[in-house]
């Protein structure tokens, strides 16, 4: 161990030391009444990182850390905090608020403060909990793979760093704002702790988390880009060491090389006339003219065309399709009869030969091509089942029949 760290651990031992007081009426009170602390006072134990404020405004309280500490120590079944998973942290806040609300029905107002004191330990403890969370996943990224030997084991370590990544992003889903808007209702001490603070909460851990899933990720195409060039360069030395007489072919010589090498750019390369060269210009106005010469020989070609009469054109009368026109006779029959018919049904006793499946198509179309209000004449219901693998509705038949 480094002397450094030494000191800095005797300098946090002292510091609790001295002002052992102040710690444990954070503890039992949940924040620290600063009256009673000079400005000096205050602000070293904050360096030192035992006191910490969760918002301007708010009371000092003791980081987690120091709270855990105290709790194993003193084996306070009472505050120590069982559940150290989203889901454990969010059930207790949702019991400790349904206290809360009982305590103010009933006109328990000391009873409700201690609860409400609990519920603000609780959110302002999963805010740290998320904070640190995010600060030990930067800290892995900055720190922990430069201290592995091989790229290998910095891809681990970068894989490892992105399951965790996608734990918190799961664990941040359980915090559902709809229903913890529900939960606080009107009360303002339960918004500001249940809504405003987690809520910025979570917006400042997402974007880091987006960050460091961006970072990560650029990291890991690094890490298999080194990986595989090192694994290229040791097979080249492998083999080197297992053929000692290997000579490299002078690829340069060779009349075809291989595609490996023949990476030289093009002696002749592309080009095109560019329009705002004024050197191009010379070059330019021979051919502009030559297709100014071509275009006026078209247009005397097209003005010396023969003269011709327009005359009326015998009109030709195009036939409806003939299963447009039994959709049509479909629909009369229905109108003329007044009952509801199968389409399928209306196919086989008027022995029409179209595919049935066609027919069911052309039927719904046609509907759907009439206007809203001669819609409105119709009913049309279609007959058939949901698909057992897929959950599509299948359409078997449909039935066609007056309002």
């Amino acid at each position: 161990m480094s002397q450094s760290v030494k000191k800095a651990g005797v300098k946090l031992l002292r510091t609790l030391s001295n002002h052992a007081e102040v710690i444990m009426q954070a503890y039992t009170s949940g924040h620290v009444d600063e009256t009673q602390l000079s400005p000096a006072q205050l602000k070293k134990l904050m360096e030192a990182q035992v006191l910490w404020r969760p918002q301007a405004g708010e009371d000092l309280r003791l980081r987690r850390a120091v709270r855990n500490l105290l709790e194993s120590g003193l084996a306070d079944e009472r505050n120590r905090q069982v559940d150290a998973n989203m889901a454990g942290r969010l059930a207790r806040i949702r019991t400790t608020v349904a206290n809360y609300k009982e305590s103010m029905h009933r006109g328990a107002y000391r009873e409700a403060d201690v609860f409400l004191e609990e519920l603000a330990e609780t959110s302002y403890s999963l805010s740290e909990s998320l904070q640190r969370s995010v600060r030990g996943l930067w800290h892995r990224i900055h720190n922990e793979f430069g201290y592995v030997s091989s790229v290998s084991a910095k891809i681990r370590e970068n894989q490892l760093a992105q399951q965790q990544v996608s734990e918190l992003l799961d664990q941040l889903e359980l915090l559902k704002f709809d229903e913890l808007a529900e939960l606080a209702g009107s009360d303002r001490d339960l918004r500001r702790l249940l809504i405003v603070s987690l809520q910025q909460t979570h917006a400042e851990v997402s974007f880091e988390l987006a960050s460091a899933q961006t970072r990560l990720l650029r990291l890991l195409g690094k890490f298999r880009e080194h990986l595989e060039r090192s694994q290229l360069l040791k097979g080249f030395v492998l083999h080197c060491r297992q053929n000692p007489d290997y000579q490299p072919r002078d690829y340069a010589a060779e009349s075809h090389p291989s595609e490996l090498f023949n990476q030289a750019p093009g002696f002749i390369r592309s080009a095109a006339i560019n329009t705002q060269d004024l050197e191009h210009r010379d070059a330019m106005l021979p051919l502009l003219a030559k297709l100014k010469i071509r275009r006026d020989k078209a247009d005397e070609a097209l003005q010396a065309g023969e003269a011709f009469s327009l005359e009326e054109q015998t009109q030709i009368q195009v036939e409806a399709e003939p299963i447009k026109q039994a959709v049509d006779d479909f629909f009369c029959e229905v109108i003329d009869s007044g009952e509801t018919r199968s389409a399928l049904a209306y196919l086989k006793q008027q022995e029409l030969d179209f595919d049935p499946e066609l027919w069911i198509y052309r039927v719904i179309a046609g509907y759907e091509g009439l206007n809203a209000e001669e819609q409105a004449y119709f009913a049309l219901d279609r007959d058939g089942q949901k698909h057992q693998a897929f959950d599509n509705y299948i359409i078997e038949d449909v039935t066609m029949g007056l309002r």
